[in-house]
């Protein structure tokens, strides 16, 4: 990633100077900027020669493993640097660790961001999506070379934003990754009906992707996905994809086909929004919470390229928020809301077909739950509420009068029984 990176800010005609404690890497770097297009980029062996190679005020950005690796670096370069110089982190570090480290940096007069950084090794060298939070003057300083370097979607430009203070562009990154493999799971589990269930063969699987993958369900994943059913196995027969541990499941069911990848389809949809929702959501209380003030519909639109979940269901998400900047939930948008009741049928047939075949659905499931659960105006919570009263004295609220209460209902119960 640190290497791809590095050269994508070449290419885009910013001299570089890249480090590593391997100076093999950083040869190997310097040996690839050569055969790329002889890239203005600079290796060095030890990091006081590296960072006094950086034109004042120094932006150095680090791509190592979150965690202790993280703070050792900082203190290595940290004795070099000067004040009013930055330190970018673009691994995936834990939001509260970014805070404390810009608070430390910032006793020392430099500055700090936490970088999210998405697209894997093919985005850093092509163009990722960039999700830069903290020190606002920081950005400012490195506010150009992002531009230029994250990936560019022709309607709606740069894939990078300002997210916000502190720790948000860490946070962000995070949720985003949740959002990822929830998406990957619910089509796992699109493919292990089809499969399982519908029998169809690898071949019949990979026109079903490609067929979805021009429509609603346009993504990059929903690609890649297409493409590893149409990979043979090179050290043996059949195909690849089968050789990575999938367990046969034993049914007997009889389905009609054509009825079956439809309705997986669009239970697939339905799933993802809610997944989406879920996640948003966690941003938007995180953001409450800390004050960051963050632009949901900003986030939607620089998830559009470069990253892992780049879809065309995000052109859809941004158009919720800007219709609805404090929109409470994807749910309650007018246009999901009846995306969503519209698919609900198909859904439900999928989620009792897998049930009933033995087949597990944990995300679509949940999905489902998760549906079912918002769209309803009350929940069995008031039996657990009760039961909390009467074994602990934790109090209940009432919903037809204000305040707390507690009820002695051991002692009713009691008389009731005598």
């Amino acid at each position: 990633m640190g290497q791809n990176l590095a050269l994508n800010i070449a290419e885009k005609g910013f001299p570089i100077s890249v480090y590593n404690r391997s100076t093999s890497k950083v040869d190997e770097t310097v040996e690839r900027a050569k055969k790329e297009g002889d890239l203005p980029l600079y290796g060095f062996h030890d990091a006081e020669s590296f960072v006094k190679s950086v034109q004042k005020p120094r932006v150095i950005i680090m791509l190592v493993k979150a965690g202790s690796p993280v703070d050792q670096t900082i203190k290595t370069l940290s004795a070099y640097l000067e004040k009013g110089d930055c330190i970018i982190d673009g691994g995936n570090e834990w939001y509260e660790n970014t805070e404390r480290r810009e608070k430390a940096m910032a006793e020392l007069g430099l500055l700090y961001l936490g970088m999210g950084v998405s697209g894997g090794e093919e985005g850093a060298r092509n163009g990722p999506s960039l999700m830069p939070g903290g020190s606002f003057e920081a950005f400012k300083y490195i506010e150009d070379i992002l531009l230029k370097v994250a990936a560019q979607v022709p309607d709606s430009g740069p894939c990078v934003t300002y997210i916000g203070k502190g720790g948000s562009g860490n946070f962000v990154k995070m949720v985003h990754n949740g959002i990822e493999y929830g998406d990957m799971q619910l089509i796992a589990e699109a493919y292990d009906v089809l499969k399982s269930v519908g029998k169809l063969s690898n071949e019949e699987l990979h026109s079903v992707f490609a067929e979805w993958n021009k429509g609603e369900l346009l993504s990059f994943l929903i690609e890649i996905t297409a493409d590893i059913f149409g990979i043979k196995d090179d050290k043996g027969e059949g195909h690849l994809v089968d050789k990575v541990a999938f367990g046969d499941i034993l049914t007997d069911q009889v389905v009609d086909k054509k009825q079956l990848i439809d309705d997986v389809r669009q239970a697939l949809y339905a799933s993802k929004i809610c997944s989406y929702a879920q996640g948003m959501n966690l941003i938007r209380a995180k953001s409450i919470e800390k004050g960051w003030d963050l632009k949901l519909g900003e986030l939607a639109r620089i998830w559009k390229g470069g990253c892992i979940i780049r879809a065309v269901f995000l052109d859809r998400m941004k158009r919720a928020y800007d219709r609805n900047p404090d929109l409470a939930n994807l749910l309650v948008d007018p246009e999901f809301a009846k995306e969503i009741i519209e698919r609900q049928s198909a859904w439900r047939r999928v989620v009792c077909l897998a049930i009933n075949s033995g087949i597990s659905t944990p995300g679509m499931s949940s999905s489902l739950a998760y549906f079912d659960t918002y769209r309803r105006a009350r929940l069995p919570a008031n039996l657990v509420q009760a039961q909390r009263d009467y074994f602990g004295a934790h109090t209940y609220e009432r919903v037809d009068v204000e305040g707390s209460f507690h009820t002695e209902w051991f002692k009713i119960a009691r008389q009731l029984k005598n």
